[in-house]
Order: structure tokens, then C-alpha cells, then sequence
């Protein structure tokens, strides 16, 4: 083998070492934060709400805890995404020439980011809604009671709901795009209209925030003046009066 065969067999090499640590990396992270919202979750939850006599309800609850601890885990990797892309670049320009940290390079932090953004679309064009309605759901009229029958309505139901949120993106985009392109086709549904529904919603979610924030702390100033006691202000006469 020439020396040059050795070079191509080292490059490759080391991009198969550079991808299993990535991966590495990027499970041990989910891992982790998949189990600190469990515990979350489970902490918080009341328990007169999973708790139940029937297997099946059970079951149901069990699957739909599962999914919110999915969910929250990439809701919360998308929020610590961002500090985590500036220290990991502070680190690195400061350290330049530390072989310890050279993992936390470019090809990580991009992954990190395709990852989030695939498991957040998965989790809120999928995941929330099949959990709302696999705990809803009694399977259909007819059909033999167990997981399996709610799983089918389920999957049904969100079927439904898909083509109706495509439809009304797709009315959207059509009033506002002057592209007649865009209006007569869907083949670039991962490109436009995917990226399009999940900035809509995250618009959304941003005015909910603006409305509620103000709420919030007017909320938490009079709790807090509530339980704080006020102090009493006596003139001097009154003073006088209770001493003699």
C-alpha cells in the first residue's frame, strides 16, 4: 500500500472517529436531559391523575408521560442550545491549542442544531398532539377495547389534523407569496411549508410570552405584597401614650 493510499485510509479514519464522537456526544446530552425532565415531571405531576384502577388508563398515561419527557427534553436542549454554541466558542478561541476540547468544534455544534430542530418539528407537528389524543381517545364504535383501538383513533384524528393545518399553511402562503409556484405545489414541503408552519407557531408562542410575562410579575408583586408585612408608622404622641 502507497503512501498516499495510507493518507486517504487515515482521513477516512479519522472522520468515522470524529462522527461516532459526535453521536457520542450528542446521546449522552439527550440522555441527560431526558432524564433530568423525567424526574421533573414525575416530581411535579399529581398523582390523582395517573393513578388508576384500569390497566389500560394506565398504560395510555405511561406512553403520554413518556412523550411530554421527550418533548420537554428537546424543548430544553433548544433552550440551552445557544449558551451552550457561545461558551463552547469562547472556550475554544481561548484554548485554541487544548487537545482536550478540540470536540467542541463547528461539525458538533451544527449536528446539535439539525438534531433540535428535527426532534422540535417531530415533537410539535407529531408527538404533542398524538399525546393530547391518545389520552382522549376510546377507540372507535365497534372496535375491541385495549391500547391498539386508541392507537388507530388516534392516528386517525392527527391525520385529520395535519391535512387541516397543511391546508390552512398552504392558504396562507398562497395569499401572501406572489410565487405562483409556491401556490400550486407541495413538493417542497420539508423546505418551505415545514420551516414556514414552525416559524408561524413559534411567533405565536413568542406573543403568548408578551402577553403573559406582564401578568406573570404584576401576579408575583402583589403575592409578594401579600405575604410581606407592613410596618406600622407611630407619631411620637402615640409612643409617649404607650410607654407611660
Amino acid at each position: 500500500m502507497e503512501a498516499a493510499d495510507y493518507e486517504v485510509l487515515s482521513v477516512r479514519e479519522q472522520l468515522f472517529h470524529d462522527r461516532v464522537r459526535e453521536c457520542i456526544i450528542s446521546i449522552l446530552l439527550f440522555a441527560t436531559l431526558y432524564i433530568l425532565c423525567h424526574i421533573f415531571l414525575t416530581r411535579f405531576k399529581k398523582p390523582a391523575e395517573f393513578t388508576t384502577v384500569d390497566d389500560e388508563d394506565a398504560t395510555v398515561n405511561k406512553i403520554a408521560l413518556e412523550l411530554c419527557t421527550f418533548t420537554l427534553a428537546v424543548a430544553l436542549g433548544a433552550v440551552l442550545l445557544l449558551p451552550f454554541s457561545i461558551i463552547s466558542n469562547e472556550v475554544l478561541l481561548s484554548l485554541p491549542r487544548n487537545y482536550y476540547i478540540q470536540w467542541l468544534n463547528g461539525s458538533l455544534i451544527h449536528g446539535l442544531w439539525n438534531l433540535v430542530f428535527l426532534f422540535s418539528n417531530l415533537s410539535l407537528v407529531f408527538l404533542m398532539p398524538f399525546a393530547y389524543f391518545f389520552t382522549e381517545s376510546e377507540g372507535f364504535a365497534g372496535s375491541r377495547k385495549g391500547v391498539l383501538g386508541r392507537v388507530y383513533e388516534t392516528v386517525v384524528m392527527l391525520i385529520l389534523l395535519t391535512l387541516l393545518v397543511l391546508g390552512m399553511v398552504w392558504v396562507a402562503s398562497a395569499i401572501v407569496d406572489n410565487d405562483k409556484a409556491s401556490r400550486e405545489s407541495l413538493y417542497d414541503f420539508w423546505e418551505y411549508y415545514l420551516p414556514y408552519l414552525y416559524s408561524c407557531i413559534s411567533f405565536l408562542g413568542v406573543l403568548l410570552l408578551l402577553v403573559c410575562t406582564p401578568l406573570g410579575l404584576a401576579r408575583m408583586f402583589s403575592v409578594t405584597g401579600k405575604l410581606l408585612v407592613k410596618p406600622r408608622v407611630c407619631s411620637a404622641p402615640c409612643l409617649l401614650c404607650a410607654y407611660i
